[in-house]
């Protein structure tokens, strides 16, 4: 079986829209109708949104990797950088650091050309210190590339990139198509989930890296769907992949066989899609959030206030494993009685509903 890049072909992709039309216009829609919704929010709320996202795009494109981050060093990253900490808050874990700095480039630049001199500076954000890795250049070993899963003498090889001493040469190709394919570009691709799926497909094809590909690769797709809008997206593309990684994978692994790319652009426009209708979703949890602190603000106490503003800080996916009263004891320092109480107290309010039994009750927020 041959790869790809090793056909004739390569990187001539060729595909029919016929099957998956519908998605993309379903995309164009919801896109039109999220951007007219931020527009109408206050700019706190707004300001809010845009950090959540931002947010839950980094931590889930890092998951994909096996990497688990905090949700707070992120977040304080985040606002470190974008300048809403009055003091920077100090946050060790660089990973963090540099997953946070690369989401808020890849937003600001999106109307930037492409060039190695933007994804080298990507590279080194995603890698600062680390020093098992050539940082912030292609990759130059003559070992093969591949994509790896199982245990000792269990490998299974899912892909094998072109080799090292072809990537110089295979991405300044890959820059400028990727520059005459944006707006007004001698190339141009005017539907931004095609541009944006071939574009991360190709770049993945490459793996110009040693490590970091996919992550990098993500932002490419994230830039192109905003370049191509002409304004900075809201959404999560990494959070939808995520939520069936091993789907991602498979489609990469099948897209990776030939140059008839339709059934990965297929399968790239239900995530572009998904990921539109969440970013829906997650404004429509923050303003359920300022709707409940708006109606029940007098009749919470100070105990109950700290909770469900942690428990909202878990965003759309909820606080893990729900709040229960053992965590509630943790979080504010009270008896268990006092827990238990405020806990009820908020079921009654209808703010928070109840799941599991017995001992084991845990609370969730109630969809209003």
């Amino acid at each position: 079986m041959q790869y790809n890049w090793e056909l004739s072909t390569w990187p001539n992709f060729t595909f029919s829209i016929k099957d998956f039309e519908h998605d993309l216009y379903n995309f164009a829609q919801q896109t039109g109708e999220v951007n007219a919704l931020l527009k109408s929010l206050p700019d706190d709320i707004r300001q809010e949104t845009l950090l959540e996202m931002i947010l839950s795009e980094a931590i889930k494109t890092s998951e994909i990797e096996g990497e688990f981050l905090s949700r707070k060093d992120v977040m304080s990253s985040i606002k470190n950088n974008l300048g809403l900490n009055k003091t920077p808050d100090v946050v060790k874990d660089k990973r963090a650091s540099g997953i946070a700095d690369l989401m808020i480039d890849v937003r600001n630049s999106f109307s930037d050309i492409l060039t190695e001199d933007t994804l080298w500076n990507w590279h080194e954000l995603l890698f600062t210190g680390n020093k098992h890795i050539n940082i912030g250049t292609w990759r130059k070993s003559d070992d093969p590339m591949q994509v790896v899963s199982g245990g000792v003498g269990k490998e299974e090889v899912h892909f094998e990139a072109l080799p090292s001493h072809r990537v110089v040469s295979e991405m300044k190709a890959f820059i400028i198509w990727f520059n005459e394919t944006k707006p007004r570009g001698a190339k141009e691709i005017k539907d931004p989930v095609i541009r944006a799926g071939i574009a991360h497909l190709y770049f993945e094809t490459i793996h110009p890296f040693e490590d970091g590909n996919g992550r990098i690769g993500r932002a490419i797709a994230e830039k192109t769907i905003s370049q191509t809008l002409g304004r900075p997206v809201m959404l999560s593309l990494s959070k939808a992949i995520e939520s069936d990684r091993s789907a991602y994978y498979q489609a990469l692994k099948n897209a990776q066989r030939s140059n008839e790319i339709s059934a990965w652009l297929k399968y790239f426009a239900a995530i572009a899609l998904q990921a539109q209708l969440e970013a829906k979703q997650m404004i429509d949890f923050t303003l359920r959030k300022i709707k409940v602190f708006d109606l029940f603000g007098a009749k919470l106490n100070d105990r109950q206030r700290k909770v469900l503003q942690k428990m909202y800080s878990f965003g759309i996916d909820g606080f893990e494993g729900g709040m229960t009263a053992k965590k509630y004891i943790s979080i504010t320092k009270t008896s268990k009685a006092t827990a238990t109480r405020d806990l009820k107290e908020l079921e009654g309010l209808g703010i928070l509903i109840t799941f599991g039994g017995g001992r084991s009750v845990h609370y969730k927020i109630k969809e209003l």
